[in-house]
């Protein structure tokens, strides 16, 4: 807390009733409370006392409820909640002067008011953002009310002023600018958050430009689109770091920079995974939110290569077999919008191939949690908090020679596989809350490797029905999964690489085989679905990037803390 700010508290009115208003510099709040609570009706009282109960029971909460019985309407009509409020100075938006309607006051005396635009957090994680305005009838009061929020406000240093957007106008049902102008653009305004706005006209505009945009001016870059334009702008930015680092980023062994300017995710795609396992849901509202109070979240990013040569990057899934057979028959599709996924989806399960091919990897010691505990990443996970420590740690005192002695932590698996995914992260969606890999965080350094062995129809069917429910969807024999730093994978056929006369038997009847199965060849290889985009490079070697981005996003808040406050907004 800064000498010249003092604590203020002072009675000021609102709709005609007193309120008690507190701001507390050196805890950073601000909290009002009306003089004059009104009494609630039963049915409210009680649907609250229940709300209440339950959570009691879910979270072991220490405060204890009312004398009154549940069942009791007589007592419960006469319980009357608090009619407090506080709200952290982090999460108010902006304060402004309040308008003053003439023809209400003009045979009073003129009022000074403030309004306070702040955070309130709505059901299923979303944020929405209220008012509340003030009045006094002393103009110094007002001032001094009015300037120590301002300046509160002004010691926000992580919060954005200047940022750069890309919208991807196709993506979609093509409605990105749309959601952009109207619900994002005048949030930015109220927070005097500046734009330069650029709409995108082709593929890889985005990143394109980014490789020669002036990034020093900007506080962070906005992506308006799905999980694809989020790929692109991505790519983008670590290419232009690595670029202006001097990294050659086919060097599948050199450790990249880190990219200390934040990206924020408008979600407005046919799938927003990203947006969705770092926030806790897909709303353009919620996410711009999060751009204007400047949160920030550290994220992994995989690296994949061929033969030192670069392919892509990957922050949620790297999938071959069947999410790669997914995505290519999609994207066949892509006129008939997000639907695509669910018909492409069942055509690959009827089929139902499996691959085969050696997967290599080399796991994850030491690790601070593994990926079938109950160790979920949300906000303030204590697993990505200590990994950032060791991470530090490690800048400040390089090891030499670390890939030298990896040699021999490498361990190989070989067989038939209906599936290898690698998640970086939970890879939730609405369609599949737990994601893929429900344990998986956002900024540990690890990747989770999953093998789904062949199997039959009927077993992998079960093993998909459970992304949708609470079991464990790795509790199958056919089912293995590892938390990894590297892996590689090689397909049967590119082992068999010595062998010319197969290779050109291949390369030019392979096409025979695909459309005529009857002769009995099965299909050679799949192809890759990195974070929804095809990669057709078999034979790859991934490596995991410790927190090389970072977005504007918190993790998802525990649900149990999101009702309390939820409820508290309500008072």
């Amino acid at each position: 807390m800064e000498p010249d700010l003092q604590p203020l508290s002072s009675t000021l009115l609102r709709k005609n009733r007193c309120y008690e208003v507190t701001l507390d510099p050196g805890s950073q709040q601000l909290s009002w409370r009306d003089l004059q609570p009104k009494r609630n009706r039963a049915g409210i009282c009680l649907a609250g006392v229940l709300r209440r109960a339950r959570r009691v029971a879910c979270c072991d909460n220490e405060h204890s409820l009312p004398a009154q019985p549940v069942g009791d309407y007589k007592n419960i009509s006469y319980f009357s909640l608090p009619a407090f409020k506080s709200v952290p100075v982090s999460e108010i938006v902006s304060v402004e002067e309040a308008a003053i309607d003439s023809g209400k006051w003009q045979q009073m005396f003129k009022p000074c008011g403030f309004t306070v635009h702040y955070i309130r957090r709505a059901r299923k994680h979303r944020w929405r953002c209220s008012e509340m305005t003030f009045w006094c009838n002393d103009e110094q009061l007002y001032n001094q009310w009015f300037q120590a929020l301002k300046r509160l406000l002004e010691l926000q240093t992580s919060r954005p002023k200047h940022l750069l957007v890309y919208i991807n106008p196709f993506g979609g049902k093509r409605r990105g600018k749309q959601i952009f102008d109207k619900k994002v653009a005048p949030l930015f305004s109220l927070a005097a958050i500046s734009t330069d706005v650029i709409v995108t006209e082709h593929a890889n505009h985005a990143k394109d430009n980014l490789l020669e945009v002036e990034l020093d001016k900007y506080d962070g870059i906005v992506c308006v689109g799905g999980d694809g334009m989020f790929s692109e702008v991505m790519h983008g930015l670590i290419g232009r770091i690595q670029k202006d680092s001097g990294i050659d980023q086919n060097n599948a062994r050199a450790p990249l920079t880190q990219c200390n300017i934040r990206i924020g995710i408008i979600p407005a795609g046919s799938t927003d995974c990203v947006c969705y396992a770092t926030v806790g849901i897909n709303d353009p509202v919620t996410s711009a939110l999060h751009i204007i109070i400047g949160d920030s979240q550290n994220l992994d990013v995989c690296s994949a290569h061929h033969n030192n040569t670069f392919l892509k990057y990957s922050v949620s899934l790297m999938g071959y077999g069947f999410y790669g057979d997914v995505l290519k028959t999609s994207e066949k599709n892509r006129w008939m919008g997000p639907s695509r996924y669910d018909i492409s989806g069942f055509k690959t399960f009827l089929s139902h191939h499996s691959y085969e091919g050696t997967v290599s990897f080399r796991p994850a010691k030491q690790t601070l949690a593994s990926p079938r505990d109950k160790k979920l990443c949300r906000f303030g996970c204590s697993v990505c908090r200590q990994t950032k420590q060791q991470l530090e740690m490690q800048q400040r005192e390089p090891f030499v020679g670390l890939e030298h002695n990896e040699a021999g932590d490498w361990q190989t698996i070989r067989g038939k596989f209906i599936a290898i995914n690698a998640a970086n992260m939970s890879c939730a969606c609405p369609r599949s809350p737990k994601g893929l890999s429900p344990a998986a965080h956002l900024a540990d350094g690890t990747a989770d490797l999953i093998l789904i062995r062949k199997c039959s129809r009927l077993k992998f069917l079960r093993h998909l029905i459970r992304h949708t429910n609470r079991e464990d969807q790795f509790d199958f024999p056919f089912v293995e999964v590892y938390r990894v730093k590297k892996f590689q994978f090689t397909p049967k056929h590119c082992e068999e690489e010595d062998s010319d006369n197969n290779d050109v038997v291949k390369k030019n009847f392979a096409h025979i085989c695909t459309e005529k199965p009857s002769c009995g060849c099965s299909r050679v290889t799949s192809i890759w679905n990195c974070d929804g985009e095809p990669l057709d490079q078999p034979s790859i070697e991934v490596g995991v990037h410790c927190q090389l981005i970072k977005l504007f996003a918190r993790g998802i808040e525990d649900s149990c803390k999101i009702e309390d406050l939820v409820d508290s907004n309500r008072l």
